[in-house]
């Protein structure tokens, strides 16, 4: 019983990071019919900007709980500001021509990784976090890490605060109604540019607080954290369904459940094909995911 408790809340910490990548993409997709390789790149970023503050080159911020809450502020404001510079200078040119968005964006996704280990190097470095988030706590036997509560509240904070944008906020109808008919709203007097341009900044902070909490998760951060996460961010998003943010979230859930308990009980690394194998069974019967709509 303790193993399998540990094994969920390890597998619900891992989903919850997976959903913080997913929803900015998931949200970016839907409404903005743009697949940004980029993504990665801004976790990455967020990442490295957190451990960079936590390691007292910010004043105010170290490892210590409010310290590190301000590192983390600080990585995911990083974070947000590169979506913004990535859609001004490299997305809203290419609106009109995905091909060459698509080539921009992974170049992107391969520049940030270079030139981070290019200033502070390939190897891993290490993520020192509160001190209260370093132990654990008992349930049902199991010494459960306490920084899986933290990921997995994370993550339903930011899935409720980008429902109640999108449905309760005057932005958040504006983008909706953009992406429904661009030319009409823009009649309206309505700067859609800088709506979209929003859409980016709260999808990049998404992914960079993601980055942020993903160092507590594994202890360190490192170039290649983004990429690799990536990958299994996509996945989370074609299986939800490309633009449903409940559908990223129930399979973000499905994807850190499933790695977990396939990786323990199998040979390890298998999780990963357990994953893909997933996708692909969910593809055959539904293929629009679980629910394929923007929700």
């Amino acid at each position: 019983m303790a193993t399998v408790v540990l094994l969920t809340f390890t597998g619900l910490g891992l989903g919850a990071l997976y959903f913080l990548i997913a929803s900015g993409l998931s949200l970016i997709f839907g409404l903005m019919d743009v697949l940004n390789f980029a993504h990665g790149a801004l976790l990455t970023i967020g990442a490295y900007g957190t451990w960079w503050a936590a390691s007292g080159h910010l004043p105010g911020a170290g490892p210590g709980g409010a310290g590190f809450a301000l590192a983390v502020v600080f990585g995911t404001a990083m974070g947000t500001v590169a979506a913004v510079l990535l859609e001004v200078a490299v997305i809203r040119p290419l609106y009109t021509r995905p091909r060459e968005q698509i080539l921009a964006t992974v170049g992107v996704g391969l520049a940030v990784p270079a030139l981070l280990s290019a200033l502070w190097g390939a190897d891993p470095r290490p993520l020192n976090g509160p001190k209260a988030l370093s132990g654990t706590f008992g349930l049902l036997g199991a010494q459960v890490p306490l920084n899986r509560p933290v990921l997995i509240a994370a993550a339903v904070l930011v899935l409720a605060a980008l429902k109640l944008f999108l449905g309760r906020t005057r932005h958040g109808l504006v983008v909706r109604a953009g992406v429904e008919d661009r030319a009409m709203v823009t009649a309206l007097g309505i700067d859609v540019r800088k709506a979209f341009t929003l859409v980016f900044a709260i999808g990049g902070a998404a992914a960079a607080l993601g980055g942020a909490l993903g160092g507590l998760y594994f202890g360190s951060v490192d170039p290649g954290q983004g990429t690799s996460l990536l990958i299994f961010a996509f996945v989370v998003v074609v299986t939800g369904g490309l633009g449903s943010l409940t559908g990223a979230a129930l399979a973000s859930v499905a994807v850190g459940l499933v790695q977990q308990f396939a990786n323990y009980y199998t040979t390890a690394g298998l999780g990963d094909v357990a994953v893909v194998v997933l996708l692909a069974a969910l593809l055959l019967i539904r293929p629009r995911g679980l629910t394929g709509r923007l929700a």
